[in-house]
């Protein structure tokens, strides 16, 4: 069976694992935490970062920093993870979703105007299967009506809006190192980009558990104390230390994905020609990261049918997302702003094919000619 998803393993990530080790510190803030944070500020351009066990964790822990409170409304996409609107939920925000954009699966940035009010307090844009939303408009809106930008960047390591990574243009922006991402923490790990640096001070209160201990460690106080409120989102040591050797080598992963993607879109134009699926489709400001391969089918009769057949040639295959506003607490928090006119209807037709570093060309190619085979014979 040619799997779904194999988490990223290079080789060496075990060695930085017994260093971290063997030095003695592997909990949160060691060694490696802050190789690996300064990596991603130098590479990535970020101001700050601070990894955390989870993109949940980070996104919860942005929600804090921009002190989202009860009666404010965020602005997201439904299409997307619980975890991006349960941050907001959890600080006793209401959630409004706003219709995606069918060629990126993205916020339709042209429909979140109308859905802002005198209550809105953030806006959310996914950036789905590492391809950008449009930012600048965006970030427009943010300036002209004051608002927090928060990125869920959780896909989106290592790829670009024009010249700017995901997740360091907004206020704040989330990544994830889940085993299912490009990068991996060895299973779960997260980081949080402040970008604002009028948020940085705070943030590091709230990351360590609502006290000043950094300054503690830095000198700045002689003794640390409760300040604010905050939580434990510090990443464990051995986790930066994987993660690390990863980033290290993320031109390698990076190309190998992106080498793969590519070969996917080839191997499958001719379908998209005799109009059996629709490809992606990447917006000429967007550098994409390899994340996810989809394509979409005419309606999910066809995508349960190929998933099934795909399934008896020993291929895994799976959907994503059931949009958020039609789940029962999706419902019970939040509201669709104008109408559903892509979200649904997009979610039932996508199907995403395997897609990881160990994955091979050969594999690609019988994975391919397996779906021209459901779709020029059956």
């Amino acid at each position: 069976m040619i799997p779904f998803n194999k988490p990223c393993f290079l080789g060496k990530e075990i060695e930085y694992i017994k260093k971290s080790i063997e030095t003695g510190k592997i909990s949160g803030n060691g060694e490696f935490s802050k190789l690996t944070s300064g990596l991603m500020e130098k590479e990535f351009g970020s101001q700050k970062i601070f990894l955390t066990p989870s993109c949940t964790d980070g996104l919860e822990m942005a929600a804090l920093v921009c002190d989202i409170k009860e009666g404010d409304e965020v602005i997201m996409p439904s299409f997307t993870f619980v975890s991006t609107a349960n941050a907001f939920v959890l600080r006793g925000a209401k959630i409004i979703f706003v219709d995606i954009n069918p060629e990126t699966m993205n916020i339709d940035e042209n429909k979140i105007e109308e859905a802002i009010s005198e209550k809105t307090k953030a806006l959310v844009p996914v950036h789905y299967g590492g391809v950008s939303c449009d930012m600048d408009k965006i970030m427009d809106l943010a300036k002209r009506y004051n608002l927090m930008v928060i990125e869920d960047a959780a896909q989106g390591v290592m790829a670009k809006y024009k010249d700017k990574y995901l997740g360091t243009i907004g206020d704040i922006g989330c990544f994830s190192f889940h085993e299912t991402k490009n990068y991996t923490s060895a299973g779960e790990g997260g980081a949080v980009s402040i970008n604002n640096v009028r948020l940085i001070e705070k943030a590091e209160v709230i990351w360590d558990k609502g006290t000043n201990r950094k300054k503690f460690f830095r000198g700045e106080v002689d003794k640390y104390s409760w300040i604010d409120k905050g939580s434990s989102y510090l990443m464990a040591d051995t986790n930066a230390a994987y993660l690390f050797y990863q980033l290290e080598n993320r031109e390698k992963i990076n190309n190998k994905r992106l080498h793969l993607w590519e070969k996917y879109n080839m191997e499958l134009k001719e379908l998209q020609h005799d109009d059996f699926i629709k490809l992606p489709k990447i917006p000429d400001y967007a550098k994409h990261n390899g994340h996810i391969y989809f394509i979409k089918a005419e309606n999910n009769l066809i995508r349960t049918e190929l998933i099934e057949y795909l399934k008896e040639n020993n291929i895994k295959t799976v959907f994503h997302y059931v949009p958020l506003h039609t789940s029962p607490a999706g419902e019970k928090y939040g509201n669709f702003h104008g109408e559903d006119k892509y979200t649904s209807l997009e979610s039932e037709r996508l199907l995403r094919l395997p897609m990881y570093y160990d994955l091979e060309e050969n594999e690609v190619e019988y994975i391919c000619n397996s779906i021209k085979e459901f779709f020029y014979k059956h």
